[in-house]
C-alpha cells in the first residue's frame, strides 16, 4: 500500500520527520487500521477521524465508541505500547478496566504483538483531538463491569494466531485477516445470550443493528459457496460482483476498508474463505406457487421490482443484484431484505468503482403485508427456498427504523 496520508501528515512530511524505519512501521500501521477498520468505528458522523463518539446499539443498550487519537486527557495520549497490546490481547485498558466485546479484542487478541506495535505507532501520529466521551451507557445491570470477569471466563480465549502447517502460506494470511484484525465473525458468527461467539456455528451469519450479517461459509444455498475466489475479490475490492452488491453496514465497510486492502491480502482472504471448512444446508421446499401470498406477491414483484431485478430474479451484474438462487435471499432471516425494501439502499463506491447504484424506499407506500408477500415470493422463486416473511417481522423492522 502506498501512504497518502499518515496521521494528518503527507507522507512526504512524514519521512521528512521520521527515519526510514520508523516510517515503515507506522506506515505498515496505518495500513493495518484499514485492516482492522479503525476509523469506522471510532469516527462519530461529521466528527473528527478516531476521535470517538459513535453510538453502538446492541441488545443489552448502547455503547459510545473512545476516543483513540493521542489526546493525554480524553485519548490514548498517556498509553504506553504494553497498555495498548495489553488492550488488544486481552481486552484490558489503562488502569486495569475490562473493555466491552463491542470493542472486537476476541478477534484482536490473535494479532501479532508486531503488528499491534505498528497500529499502535501510528495511532500516535494521529493529530490530538480533545474530545470526552462517555463510553459506557448501558443500564444496569450491564453498566457493572465487574460482570465482564464472568463473561470472560464464558466467551474469551486469548492467544495470537497459530498458522495451520497442513495449509498453503497464501490461507495462513487469509485465516489471520479473517480471524483477526478483519474481525469477520464480530457480525458475520451468530451469537449466544450473552453476546458471545457461538464458535461452532463460525461465519453462518446474524442480524446486527436492523441487518442480516449473511452467511460467508461454503454453504451452497445460504452461503457463499457458489463464489469464486475472484467473486470473493471483486466484492470486496469493489463492492459489487456478478450475486451480489454491498448493502447496508457491509456497503462502508469495503468504502472504508476492504476496497483499500491490497489485492494479494484480498487473495488470500477468499482462499480462506472457499477452504474455512465445508458446511451444507439442505434446502426446504419452496413454498408453492399456487399460494395465495405467492399470488400476491408475484403481482406486487411485476409492478414494483421486476423493472431493476428482472422479471426472472437475474439482475443486472454490479447494478442490480441477483435474487434468483442468491444466498442473502435464501437466508432463515430477512432483516436485511426488509430493511432494504422499507428504507432503501445505496451501494458502496470505491475508487475502482466510483457509480454507487441506490434502491428507493418503500415504506410510505407498500403495507406490512405487501412488503411481507413480495419478499415471500422472491425468496420461494428461480430456485429460492426460504420461510415465509410474516407481516408482524415487518411491522417491527418499521417501527425500530422510525425510532433511529
Amino acid at each position: 500500500m502506498t501512504a497518502a496520508a499518515v496521521g494528518g501528515l503527507s507522507s512526504l512530511a512524514m519521512a521528512q520527520s521520521l527515519g526510514d524505519a520508523e516510517f515503515n512501521v507506522v506506515d505498515r500501521g496505518r495500513y493495518l487500521s484499514i485492516l482492522s477498520d479503525c476509523a469506522a468505528c471510532h469516527t462519530a458522523p461529521g466528527g473528527r477521524p478516531f476521535a470517538g463518539g459513535l453510538s453502538i446499539e446492541t441488545p443489552f443498550g448502547n455503547l459510545v465508541t473512545p476516543n483513540i487519537t493521542p489526546d493525554r486527557e480524553t485519548g490514548i495520549g498517556k498509553y504506553t505500547k504494553d497498555d495498548f497490546q495489553r488492550v488488544m490481547s486481552e481486552g484490558i485498558g489503562r488502569g486495569g478496566y475490562h473493555l466491552y466485546a463491542a470493542m472486537p479484542y476476541p478477534a484482536y487478541t490473535k494479532m501479532t504483538a508486531e503488528d499491534n506495535a505498528a497500529l499502535f505507532a501510528y495511532l500516535q501520529t494521529l493529530q490530538p483531538v480533545k474530545n470526552q466521551v462517555e463510553v459506557n451507557q448501558l443500564p444496569f445491570p450491564y453498566n457493572q463491569r465487574w460482570s465482564l470477569f464472568g463473561w470472560n471466563a464464558l466467551n474469551f480465549t486469548a492467544g495470537v494466531f497459530k498458522p495451520n502447517a497442513d495449509k498453503s502460506k497464501q490461507w495462513n494470511r487469509g485465516a489471520y485477516l479473517v480471524q483477526g484484525p478483519g474481525h469477520c465473525g464480530t457480525c458475520h458468527t451468530p451469537k449466544n445470550a450473552l453476546g458471545g461467539d457461538k464458535d461452532s456455528e463460525a461465519l453462518q451469519g446474524f442480524v446486527i443493528q436492523g441487518w442480516n450479517a449473511p452467511n460467508i461459509t461454503t454453504d451452497q444455498h445460504k452461503g457463499i459457496g457458489s463464489w469464486s475466489v475472484d467473486d470473493i475479490v471483486a466484492y470486496l475490492k469493489t463492492g459489487a460482483n456478478r450475486f451480489d452488491l454491498a448493502s447496508g453496514p457491509m456497503a462502508e465497510v469495503v468504502t472504508k476498508s476492504t476496497s483499500k486492502i491490497s489485492d494479494s491480502d484480498l487473495a488470500a482472504i477468499a482462499t480462506y474463505l472457499k477452504d474455512s471448512g465445508e458446511t451444507s444446508t439442505a434446502a426446504s421446499a419452496a413454498i408453492a406457487q399456487s399460494e395465495p401470498v405467492m399470488k400476491a406477491g408475484a403481482a406486487l414483484y411485476a409492478d414494483r421490482c421486476s423493472g431493476c431485478h428482472t422479471p426472472a430474479g437475474e439482475g443486472i451484474p454490479k447494478l442490480f443484484p441477483r435474487l434468483a438462487d442468491a444466498p442473502l435471499v435464501n437466508a432463515d432471516d430477512a432483516t436485511s431484505l426488509i430493511h432494504v425494501v422499507l428504507a432503501g439502499s445505496r451501494a458502496g463506491s470505491t475508487d475502482s468503482v466510483s457509480t454507487s447504484p441506490a434502491m428507493p424506499a418503500f415504506d410510505w407506500n407498500m403495507s406490512d403485508e405487501q412488503v411481507a408477500s413480495v419478499l415471500t415470493y422472491v425468496r420461494n422463486s428461480w430456485g429460492n427456498a426460504a420461510p415465509a416473511v410474516k407481516p408482524a417481522d415487518v411491522a417491527s423492522l418499521r417501527d425500530h427504523l422510525k425510532k433511529q
